[in-house]
């Protein structure tokens, strides 16, 4: 077993593992996971830039990522990186600035390929389906602040694709107001049809044995489905809900005011203004799956393209 860092640094979150991985990939220990909401793709939809706020709060994480990798002693790091980080007029102080953040273990942001992304993905969420025996194929819908990646297969990756509706972006495109207007939701809902039309032409929709969801948007109408108490990964990582009842916790969140998404025990502050917006990409997801699969149940994950990260550093 080695000791590995992973990071995933998205749209709307920066996020951490640390693991002990085998060195045949076989296996994987989590030590710590971390997440931070710090919008690195904040208003970059319009501008193009990276804010210097959100360029701030996301190297201040890296900082204190860096740090905690060298105090549990971790012997090769890996930071992937959101598009934002290559495609931003001001991306190279971004990466000056993660390189800095990392500079003994020669680190720098890495934006991978579609592909690589989808087979990362794949393998961190469907470790444990397999293990379970759930009925392939599966279908791994990753949500982020900006895309949403889709990939199919059963032990390897049979096609994915990748569509640019992701929470923030359909936040701050769409869903002005506080709960939003119909009239945006239906905007919002059009562009999210539209790309899964697209992803369709790509991967397969139909004979989907199991459908799993990853990322915070997911996990947060899972939690609220669940009625949790407080934000709990052991209760969430390989829920299994019926459709019925993701669309209602969708539905609710997506038209619950923030002053009351605000009281929800489960709710990271971070996520309240952009949760809206998730909940309805997934909503629609699981409509379209169902209706094209015959599915009455879908999984949420708590692994995901992070375990992925740290299991491709095996020896």
């Amino acid at each position: 077993m080695r000791r590995v860092g992973a990071i995933d640094c998205g749209t709307n979150s920066i996020r951490l593992l640390i693991a002990d991985v085998a060195a045949d990939a076989s296996a994987l220990t989590p030590v710590t996971r971390q997440m931070q909401i710090v919008r690195l793709g904040e208003g970059i939809d319009v501008t193009g830039r990276i804010t210097d706020e959100a360029m701030q709060r996301t190297l201040a994480a890296a900082e204190g990522y860096a740090a905690l990798c060298r105090r549990e002693g971790c012997e090769q790091v890996r930071f992937v990186a959101t598009s934002a980080s290559r495609d931003a007029a001001n991306a190279e102080d971004f990466v000056a600035g993660v390189r800095g953040a990392f500079a003994d273990f020669d680190v720098h942001p890495e934006v991978i390929s579609g592909a690589e992304e989808a087979q990362l993905s794949f393998a961190g969420a469907t470790g444990r389906l397999r293990a379970d025996d759930a009925e392939p194929p599966f279908l791994v819908v990753d949500i982020g602040g900006g895309s949403t990646e889709f990939v199919r297969g059963t032990t390897e990756v049979e096609a994915s694709a990748s569509v640019d509706i992701g929470c923030v972006r359909m936040h701050e495109r769409h869903l002005h107001d506080d709960p939003p207007t119909e009239d945006q939701v239906w905007a919002a809902l059009s562009d999210i049809v539209r790309a899964i039309e697209e992803v369709a032409q790509t991967v397969d929709l139909s004979d989907i044995g199991t459908v799993v969801g990853l990322a915070g948007s997911v996990t947060t109408v899972t939690a609220h489905a669940l009625a949790l108490g407080s934000y709990d990964p052991t209760k969430i990582h390989g829920a299994e809900l019926a459709v019925e009842e993701v669309i209602a916790a969708c539905t609710d969140l997506l038209l619950m005011p923030q002053s009351r998404l605000r009281e929800l025990p489960f709710m990271h502050p971070g996520r309240i203004d952009v949760i809206g917006a998730g909940a309805l990409i997934w909503r629609t997801v699981v409509q379209r799956v169902a209706h094209d699969s015959g599915l009455t149940q879908v999984r949420a994950s708590e692994t995901d393209i992070l375990d992925g990260i740290a299991l491709s550093l095996a020896d």
